[in-house]
């Protein structure tokens, strides 16, 4: 066999980079539990010693801890004290910043937590449900997802559909379908006080903290939370039907989108957001394409899998496929209504 030592040299760097990527993404998820990046937030020098004192830990695990933090340049070292940059400090300290991306190390963390299940999975029908997963997954996905729907959603999602921010500031009925813990229910409930909010999901753990943050978001007044699935609530008269990065999930996304059609007023509208993907699988290999594709094997395609139909879209569907769902499901109008580096945005109508 010729070996090409320059390609093999290339990928052994490829690997060795990924490879303390992901050991890097522990190391987050410690400073993240023992709020070490918050209390580094003020950008401020620091030595070890003072971090394990303020923190309340070890001090030689620390200045290890920092070390790798510095090394993976997340951290600057300078002369015996380390400093989280302000940039870094908004991703890593600030929660309500729209780049705070702490909690994506626990995503990443319920793949290996749930390898063997997954491998159970590949191995028999490809079925693993969202409910299977480990408990650290839903309430990471809740962290990871609530900052860009905060920074987007109000601002410039919902502008860029025809008329919809009008009938939300005047008063209209709004669901949210696959809600999981309410974070975009809620984001909806606060800045459209005269309108009403339904959210709806299977999972009744999700359902039952959605009610939770409702409460403590003082919105109640305003949101219902629902176990049904996407084609099973009953309500109907809706004005406003939202998906947030779960469509793609469901086993039976056509009857989803219908059902959605049937409950849709003449004059409503299909808000559908979706991880960022092109139609092709050349156009998905970037870092965004990667994770997502990794993340929906273990998570997105075996949900669908195990629900009935089973379509198994995954989480790099792309454009042309979500279209084809809404025109098989009767709606005449989808378009992209806009975009951000890790999502899709489309408005559909009857």
């Amino acid at each position: 066999m010729a070996i090409d030592e320059e390609r093999l040299g290339e990928f052994m760097g490829r690997f060795v980079t990924d490879m303390s990527g992901a050991v890097m993404m522990a190391s987050v998820m410690i400073g993240d539990e023992l709020g070490l990046y918050r209390l580094m937030a003020d950008s401020e020098p620091i030595t070890a010693d003072e971090l394990a004192e303020s923190a309340g830990c070890n001090p030689r695990l620390i200045l290890e801890w920092l070390n790798a933090q510095a090394a993976s340049g997340y951290v600057e070292f300078n002369d015996g004290t380390y400093r989280l940059p302000e940039e870094q400090a908004l991703a890593f300290a600030v929660e309500e910043s729209p780049v705070f991306v702490a909690p994506a190390p626990t995503v990443a963390a319920s793949l290996f937590l749930d390898m063997d299940k997954t491998v159970a999975a590949m191995r028999g029908n490809g079925a693993m449900s969202w409910g299977d997963h480990h408990p650290c997954l839903f309430t990471a996905t809740e962290k990871f997802f609530r900052p860009g729907y905060k920074a987007n959603l109000v601002a410039s999602w919902l502008p860029a559909l025809d008329g919809v921010t009008a009938k939300l500031e005047a008063g209209a009925k709004v669901a949210d379908v696959g809600c999981g813990h309410g974070a975009s229910t809620i984001i909806l409930a606060q800045a459209y006080p005269n309108s009403t909010f339904h959210g709806y999901d299977f999972h009744a753990a999700s359902v039952a903290a959605a009610r939770e943050r409702a409460a403590d978001s003082g919105v109640c007044d305003r949101i219902t939370f629902s176990q049904a699935a996407a084609k099973d609530y009953t309500d109907e008269g809706f004005d406003l039907i939202c998906f947030f990065d779960c469509l793609h999930d469901m086993g039976d996304p056509v009857g989803a989108a219908r059902h959605a059609y049937e409950t849709l007023t003449d004059d409503g509208t299909v808000l559908l957001v979706e991880p960022f993907a092109g139609d092709r699988l050349e156009d998905n290999c970037n870092p965004v394409g990667r994770m997502y594709y990794a993340a929906s094997t273990a998570i997105c395609t075996p949900n669908s899998l195990s629900q009935e139909v089973g379509r198994a879209l995954g989480a790099q569907a792309g454009e042309a496929q979500l279209r084809q769902v809404f025109t098989e499901a009767g709606f005449t109008h989808f378009r992209r209504a806009t975009e951000t580096p890790f999502n899709l945005i489309f408005e559909a109508k009857k």
